[in-house]
């Protein structure tokens, strides 16, 4: 039997929809006013951050759950249509959409929240992989992390390949972007913060650095890292121990073990 909430549903039969240009559009990222998720896990995660939805659409013959989340946005008022799998192929830049896909406002942007009561901060220095900065994200809220800054040419977090990274972590942790990596780091100094830049080599040992107290890590990107204008300008340089003939960690892998050895250090100093 039908779910009776269908019946409230619009429905979309052609590509040419205005409603499917606007999710490509957002997809491409030429409309940021709104940022485009994915899958009922995304959408559900949204909803328990409290972002307001404007749109979604859903498979006519989804399964069970996936129709029921359907309900539950439009017994909240959101705009649901009932899409055929070409619709949805077209609406959604995933390979293999899951059923749903929703247009929610986009977050707050973080800026001086970023930096907490105690601040412990990750900045993401031309990190431009999406994925990464989805990693990156995800793994800073897992680790205690009180923000993570998007600087200079790295990816938008909430692009809808650095929002299936972040797992959602994206829609709860706070974020900054849109500024240069200088300004990064003056505004984490601003915020009386010790910045410490991660080298693949050449640096103090992560094991033997201070990563206590307000403190801004700076994360270099794919390839290049950090230029070496920040090198010389930041305090302090550390280094993940690695054995030959390893040269180099992912940056998502690199941020997981400084936030995490700055988190043991922490717990360890109030115990």
């Amino acid at each position: 039997m039908v779910p009776q909430y269908y019946w409230v549903m619009s429905r979309i039969t052609s590509r040419q929809n205005a409603a499917v240009t606007r999710y490509r559009n957002v997809a491409r990222g030429h409309d940021s006013s709104v940022v485009l998720l994915d899958g009922p896990h995304l959408i559900g995660e949204a909803l328990a951050a409290g972002l307001t939805l404007r749109h979604a659409m859903v498979l006519s013959d989804a399964r069970p759950d996936v129709a029921a989340l359907a309900g539950r946005l439009s017994e909240r008022g959101v705009e649901v249509a009932s899409v055929t799998v070409p619709v949805l192929a077209a609406a959604s830049p995933v390979r293999t959409p899951s059923g749903i896909v929703a247009l929610a406002d986009r977050p707050s942007i973080g800026d001086g929240r970023v930096y907490g009561s105690e601040p412990l901060l990750l900045v993401a220095c031309d990190v431009q992989d999406p994925g990464n900065v989805g990693a990156i994200v995800r793994v800073a809220e897992a680790a205690g992390a009180s923000g993570v800054v998007a600087a200079g040419t790295s990816a938008d977090p909430f692009g809808w390949k650095a929002l299936r990274g972040s797992m959602g972590s994206a829609l709860r942790l706070p974020l900054a972007l849109n500024r240069s990596s200088t300004e990064a780091v003056v505004d984490a100094r601003r915020h009386h913060c010790r910045i410490v830049a991660a080298m693949p080599a050449n640096g103090q040992s992560m094991f033997h650095a201070d990563l206590t107290g307000p403190l801004a890590i700076l994360i270099g990107g794919e390839g290049p890292g950090l230029s070496q204008f920040l090198l010389d300008e930041v305090e302090e340089h550390i280094t993940v121990p690695m054995r030959p003939p390893v040269e180099s960690l992912n940056a998502a892998v690199t941020a997981a073990l400084l936030l995490y050895e700055a988190r043991r250090q922490r717990e360890s100093r109030t115990v």
